[in-house]
């Protein structure tokens, strides 16, 4: 089992680089363990890092909703701190001195600029980018409990929202700047869904985006603990995922030690239902699939 989709703090903190030491990091790979997970991918935001701001800073600027141009300046402002050079030594020393880590990102999908990201991150030695959409313009849809936020639900109507989701997920599938699809339907986080037909449109659309980019799709614990309260991607989606050929990682999106590798059991079952044999692994950029073990035992 793998857990590709590991952050190091949480969205409520600031990033602090004195945290990245190898002591720090093997708690996260020995949490891994105890549940069953043999390799771990490190995937902090891209947001998180100066480096990463100077290419998309101010993509917000032309948002005509002041409100919202202002939150997400905000966002930015409290998370874009870290230097990318360190994060990403601290990671390859870290698997120098024999930790099982691979080095990775989680990149959102910033429209016109994708082209500017990808010259950045080809710098790198990273093993696995992970693609999302957290956000659609400058509306963080997946911020729960925030008036601003939430409004949007409303004013732009739940099929509209999901449908604009899929549009932008198969645009930043399309830009190849990312490897795995990170929880692919995450628009469905607050807990609201369109009727069944728009779902079945919007999924096929990820589905077939998937396919067509040669990426992979993560399959996530993370949205148990959302008002979704169900994993990502959907029953039906992983379905549609494994008829079209698509691979999968496992994940937790974890954002401290002592979530790493949740659920590890249960995404075993959930990929071995879907027939899924192998996972996914990725070294410079490149898959290779890796057989599925025996479900985790889980030690305390």
């Amino acid at each position: 089992m793998l857990d590709y989709h590991v952050h190091l703090w949480p969205h409520e903190e600031k990033a602090n680089e004195r945290e990245l030491h190898l002591e720090r990091l093997a708690l996260y790979c020995e949490q891994a363990s105890r549940r069953g997970v043999s390799e771990i991918a490190l995937t902090e935001h891209f947001f998180r890092f100066r480096q990463g701001r100077e290419v998309v800073d101010r993509f917000w600027r032309d948002e005509p909703n002041p409100t919202l141009r202002e939150f997400i300046a905000g966002y930015f402002d409290h998370h874009a701190t870290a230097d990318l050079d360190a994060y990403v030594q601290a990671v390859c020393d870290a698997r120098a001195a024999g930790l099982p880590v691979v080095a990775g990102l989680e990149v959102d999908y910033y429209p016109g600029r994708m082209d500017g990201v990808a010259a950045l991150l080809d710098g790198y030695p990273f093993d696995v980018l992970l693609g999302s959409v957290h956000w659609l313009g400058c509306w963080m849809f997946d911020v729960i409990g925030e008036a601003i936020e939430e409004a949007e639900w409303e004013s732009r109507g739940v099929a509209e929202a999901w449908r604009q989701y899929g549009e932008a997920l198969a645009e930043l599938a399309g830009t190849g700047v990312a490897d795995v699809l990170a929880h692919p339907d995450l628009v469905k986080v607050a807990g609201r869904w369109p009727d069944a037909g728009v779902v079945r449109e919007v999924e096929e659309r990820i589905a077939d985006a998937a396919a067509s980019s040669g990426m992979a799709a993560e399959i996530s614990s993370a949205g148990l603990a959302k008002p979704a309260h169900e994993i990502y991607p959907s029953a039906n989606l992983l379905r549609l995922f494994a008829a079209k050929g698509v691979p999968v990682t496992t994940a937790s999106d974890s954002h401290g030690p002592w979530e790493v590798a949740d659920g590890s059991a249960l995404l075993h079952r959930t990929a071995v239902r879907a027939g899924y044999a192998s996972l996914r692994a990725f070294r410079r950029r490149v898959g290779a699939d890796v057989p599925i073990g025996p479900e985790p035992r889980v030690v305390a």
